[in-house]
């Protein structure tokens, strides 16, 4: 500690505090304007409004910048530093337009001045630059600016985004967009960053602007949790009346105040005039196809509007009559990652209890199954075992098939930042990224071969001795085998097959083994092949071998794409396990539950998303209940999932809005959003995170909890639960990762990270330090040999096609498209191919081409794209106008039966 004097009274600065913050813990806060005191942000001093005065010395000092020194004496409040402190606001406001006339007449800025009584300016002014209302999310006035950097270290360091920077000279010195672009044909990728750090309103959501004037202001704050990927952001958001008006991110654990496009903008689909708000029934006589289209705006072609009481009575009728004709294993249930931890709890409760078996599942069969599947086999548990923050005490990061900046781009603010520090990046993916321009070794390999592609980094670390055989031999078992098997996969002869020099895979092998501390993380990219599993398989035998787990800056991490895709796994939305991962033929677990539910429950595993389809199809599964998900768009194949829709004797579907999946329903049942649940939400990072209500539901919506025990109790389960606090202490009696977790400590911390020790104690956001939950403690090391994509180009079909997502859209598009400034930014379906593709084949960007595969054809227009590879196309699945997984492969990986998403053959033509 350094001790000085603050104002005459005795001080002490920690190591690299400075006067502002010792100032503000003690009491005395200082103005300040180019400074934010929040994570991330370094001082920069050039505002000058926090000055003091420090005896000895001639001029006055910033004290955001300036750090004590022993025995200094620091005065804040002399007449000197007062006189300059205002004399800056004065200047500072000259250019500022008046008050009434301002972007944000309560901004920081404001704030400073009223305190310290400047009110008004002696100095004359002038209007220097006109507003730019190109971004359709972000408003700039650059009249309001005060060039406090503030925005350009947002952009450059914190998000690490690079757009914005300062340009000119003299009067004409000014922040600019790239290369003095407008904002809205600029790179920046929306993430609003800059509009949450700027403290004059030169930057503002551009909902509370009109012509450079605030018109619109919240009455009430709610903090909450974002609704999309499982990265779990905490928001706050503003409301006025009945409506968010904007968002702010919070000092989360996972985001640090940092938000993405969607966190930040994409929150009005909640308010969207297609929000189901009253139950609807199947009109009598109307029939059902696979081709059938309602339009949402008006469903009353096809359905007609339903009391509850009517709704409920007919959606439970209906699933008792298949249930009780036809056996229980006719019923499936498709339950949602968008959902709370507890209404995924009841879902699975409820298809196991009251339709009497295990087919219910939901979207972690099309996304992380394989990875589930791979790390349950090697090490017992299907969550990550370190946070992506761990990032930034990684030496060496290592990410494949992900692209975090498109899917989550919050975590890849940490991987940045980190690179930034010193930290090495390893990309693999066959596309490139943003993150390719970071990056030590860019690996973009052949798609499809990605095992060839580890199995060579594997080769090289075993037979370089490159592994830690100390903790082999403490923690692992299988090592021998995979010693005896990898000699096959030279990196000379797997350079053949994944089409990366052997040179550049034995260094990125060595970079990785070599550190002190390595992480991996691994998106669909990895997981969306019928060899999924073996690439997970892969991934943890090089964590492994090298003992790069259980340490600060090491292990592995599934980047899970839904919000709540980890929560609704763990509390058994799985069809062969029960919640907290016990197999369903576990003995022991399932006369637990039993005695918990009151209810016997059937040992045989159930059907997974892609094998209900198939068995609907037969006419195996006749009745259906759907909450939140939309498997007429995400599912593989879709005249395919669309027909054995269209074909059930029953279908129930609850959701926000008429989705694709309930044009063929029997009754839809309106749902609660994020913004209007109570409940908890577990992110990636195995963090459960207390969900508020923001807003009532619209119309005669419901609590989604509230809907499932309604069809609960009339189809024969006496259920009681006052709300989700029961079921969460239901739900500890069957889960003991839930251990030492309370809602009443959540009600306090508002989220705690499992495994959890006792109130007080540090949570384990890194697990596996002493050994894995196996029944030997060891970590199993499983070989995977190369195998080829089932379906590979040919002459008939010469390209391969893959699909994922776009920065502003998410998942299946029935949120994000309805989110205005979301589908303004990205309002068109569009396949991605390089512009070298582009030339060969006489198209052009702009233009509309055909795209075929064995399963069908959609039209789509052409975008030109330096990242996709040759003779590959790119499709995000998000648009329904041009549906990809029309055209994508259903074929399975054996073990996670999860769908080939990422790789078929396809051809192109143009229209």
């Amino acid at each position: 500690m350094t001790t000085f004097e603050l104002d005459g009274a005795p001080a002490e600065a920690a190591p690299g505090e400075t006067i502002w913050q010792v100032a503000q813990r003690m009491g005395t806060t200082l103005p300040h304007l180019c400074y934010l005191p929040e994570p991330g942000y370094r001082p920069d001093g050039n505002c000058r409004a926090c000055m003091v005065e420090i005896e000895g010395e001639r001029v006055l000092a910033p004290s955001c910048l300036r750090q004590p020194t022993e025995g200094m004496k620091v005065r804040t409040a002399t007449e000197r530093a007062t006189k300059a402190r205002r004399m800056v606001m004065e200047l500072l406001l000259a250019d500022q337009p008046a008050r009434e006339a301002s972007p944000d007449p309560g901004s920081k800025l404001r704030v400073w001045a009223d305190r310290i009584g400047v009110t008004a300016s002696r100095f004359p002014g002038h209007q220097r630059w006109a507003p730019d209302v190109s971004h359709p999310a972000m408003a700039v006035n650059l009249d309001a600016c005060i060039q406090c950097n503030l925005c350009v270290r947002a952009c450059r360091e914190v998000q690490v985004n690079d757009v914005i920077g300062m340009a000119y000279r003299a009067s004409g010195e000014k922040i600019v967009f790239d290369s003095d672009d407008p904002m809205g044909e600029s790179t920046c990728v929306g993430c609003g960053e800059c509009v949450q750090a700027c403290p004059t309103g030169a930057l503002m959501p551009s909902a509370l602007v009109t012509n450079g004037v605030r018109i619109a202001y919240a009455d009430r704050s709610v903090d909450s949790v974002c609704p999309y990927c499982g990265v779990g952001c905490q928001v706050t958001y503003h409301v006025k009346g009945e409506r968010i008006l904007y968002a702010t991110g919070r000092d989360g654990p996972a985001n640090h105040n940092r938000l993405c496009v969607k966190g930040r903008f994409g929150f009005d689909y909640i308010h969207h005039p297609h929000r189901l708000k009253q139950p609807l029934i199947r009109k009598d006589g109307v029939g059902k196809s696979a081709d059938a289209v309602v339009d949402p705006a008006n469903p009353w072609t096809h359905f007609r509007p339903a009391t509850w009481e009517e709704a409920l009575d007919r959606a439970a009728a209906g699933l008792r009559r298949v249930r009780d004709t036809h056996g229980p294993r006719a019923l499936a249930g498709f339950g949602s990652a968008k959902g709370s931890n507890e209404e995924a709890y009841l879902f699975q409760k409820l298809v196991r209890t009251g339709f009497g078996s295990n087919n219910v599942d939901h979207c972690t069969r099309l996304c992380h199954a394989s990875s589930v599947a791979a790390l349950m086999e090697g090490l017992s548990s299907g969550a990550v075992s370190a946070p992506f923050e761990a990032a930034l005490d990684a030496e060496v990061i290592f990410v494949i098939g992900a692209n975090p900046t498109v899917n989550h781009p919050v975590a890849a603010t940490f991987i940045k930042n980190a690179v930034k520090r010193g930290a090495k990046l390893i990309v693999a993916d066959p596309r490139g990224q943003a993150l390719s321009r970071h990056a030590t070794y860019n690996l973009r390999f052949r798609p499809g071969t990605d095992v060839a592609l580890l199995n060579a980094m594997l080769h090289t670390i075993i037979t370089e001795g490159l592994v830690d055989r100390q903790y082999v031999q403490a923690h692992t078992e299988g090592f021998s085998d995979l010693e005896a098997r990898i000699k096959e996969f030279a990196p000379e002869k797997m350079e053949e097959i994944c089409g990366i020099p052997a040179p550049t895979l034995r260094a990125a092998a060595r970079l990785y083994a070599r550190s002190e501390a390595s992480i991996i993380f691994w998106g669909m990219g990895i997981s969306q092949h019928v060899h999924g599993t073996d690439n997970a398989r892969c991934l943890i035998a090089l964590a492994l071998t090298t003992g790069q787990i259980g340490r600060r800056g090491t292990g592995l991490h599934p980047l899970r794409g839904q919000n709540n895709v980890q929560g609704a796994s763990d509390a058994g939305l799985i069809p062969m396990v029960f919640p907290d991962y016990f197999a369903t033929n576990n003995d022991a677990q399932r006369l637990l539950l039993e005695n918990l539910w009151g209810s016997p429950l059937d040992p045989e595993r159930g059907l997974t998303v892609v094998e209900i389809m198939n068995a609907a199809r037969e006419g195996k599964i006749r009745g259906m209940y759907i909450e939140g998900e939309n498997p007429a768009m995400s599912d593989p194949d879709l005249h395919h999932a669309r027909s054995a829709l269209a074909g059930l004797d029953h279908l129930v579907v609850q959701d926000l809005f008429l989705t694709e999946t309930a044009f063929h329903a029997d009754v839809v049942l309106p749902a609660s959003s994020f913004a209007e649940k109570t409940g908890t939400f577990s992110s990636t990072d195995r963090r459960v995170q207390l969900v508020r209500p923001i807003l009532d539901p619209p119309g005669d919506a419901r609590q989604d909890w509230w809907i499932i025990q309604e069809l609960a109790r009339r189809i024969g389960l006496p259920w009681n639960y006052a709300g989700p606090a029961d079921v969460f202490a239901e739900m500890k009696h069957a889960m003991p990762s839930l251990d030492h977790i309370t809602w009443q400590r959540l009600q306090r911390a508002g989220s705690v990270t499992y495994p959890a020790e006792p109130e007080g104690q540090p949570s384990h956001d890194i697990i596996f330090v002493d050994g894995f939950p196996t029944p030997n403690g060891r970590g199993r090391i499983v070989p995977a040999d190369v195998a080829p994509p089932d379906e590979v180009p040919d002459d008939e079909y010469d390209m391969v096609l893959s699909t994922g997502r776009v920065l502003e859209h998410w998942h299946t598009g029935a949120m994000t498209r309805r989110a205005s400034m979301l589908d303004e930014i990205e309002p068109e379906a569009v396949a991605f191919l390089s512009p070298q593709e582009l030339r060969r084949r006489g198209l052009h960007a702009g233009g509309m081409i055909r795209v075929e595969t064995r399963r069908g054809a959609i039209d789509i227009k052409l975008r030109a794209d330096n990242d996709v590879p040759a003779n590959m196309i790119f499709i995000p699945f998000c648009y329904a106008e041009a549906a990809a997984n029309i055209l994508t492969n259903p074929q399975l990986d054996p073990f996670g039966k999860i769908p080939e998403f990422k790789f078929c053959a396809a051809r192109i033509g143009a229209v």
